[in-house]
């Protein structure tokens, strides 16, 4: 069994800590209001931490023989972390440079890649209709050259409104809500199957 365990009167109960990285670095980002409403809508069993990329330096090669303090950050949360949830937009038909960014830095050294049987999921928010799906194809392409077991379904591409949701991530839309429940209680099993078939190696 993986996971951090703790008994209740029910019983056993297993949680798992969720590293989330938003792709947006923008302080008014729609997808940072997606992650907040995931949070709301998760399974209590799901332990939530954003692993921050904005700091992190252009990765280049010429770091590998000594990781700056960033990029040490960024691979010392991925390794704490029992699975990683992506929320991205879309630019230009694809994930934001500064994602890409952060999954170069945690894919090296060659040999040391921090993604490697990382149960992930993605999902991402956009204003318009397509909501991120050429993002998430490009995004689960770079996944799966990383190793990372991904959720392949269900899918979810999400066309922002603020009669939908509230800032603080509350979904105000009973049928938006009840499908994005359901996306994290897909990610709870998941990670659950990915962590008891691949646990973490000492």
């Amino acid at each position: 069994m993986t996971g951090t365990q703790s008994t209740t009167p029910g019983g056993t109960v297993t949680s798992y800590r969720i590293g989330y990285l938003i792709g947006s670095l923008s302080s008014r980002s729609i997808n940072r209001i997606l992650s907040r409403a995931l949070i709301r809508l998760a399974p209590p069993e799901l332990e939530f931490t954003e692993i921050p990329i904005a700091d992190l330096p252009l990765y280049s090669q010429d770091y590998d023989a000594d990781y700056p303090p960033q990029g040490r950050a960024l691979k010392e949360a991925l390794a704490t972390a029992d699975g990683i949830l992506f929320v991205t937009p879309e630019y230009n038909r694809s994930i934001p440079g500064g994602l890409k960014n952060a999954i170069d830095w945690a894919s090296r050294p060659w040999g040391d890649n921090s993604l490697t049987h990382k149960p992930s999921a993605v999902i991402g928010i956009s204003t318009g209709k397509i909501g991120t799906a050429v993002a998430q194809q490009s995004l689960r392409s770079v996944l799966s050259f990383c190793n990372s077991p991904q959720m392949n379904a269900p899918e979810a591409y999400l066309q922002y409104s603020s009669e939908v949701f509230a800032d603080d991530g509350e979904v105000l839309d009973e049928n938006t809500a009840r499908f994005l429940r359901d996306y994290m209680i897909e990610f709870a099993d998941h990670v659950r199957r990915v962590r008891t078939v691949l646990p973490p190696q000492p």
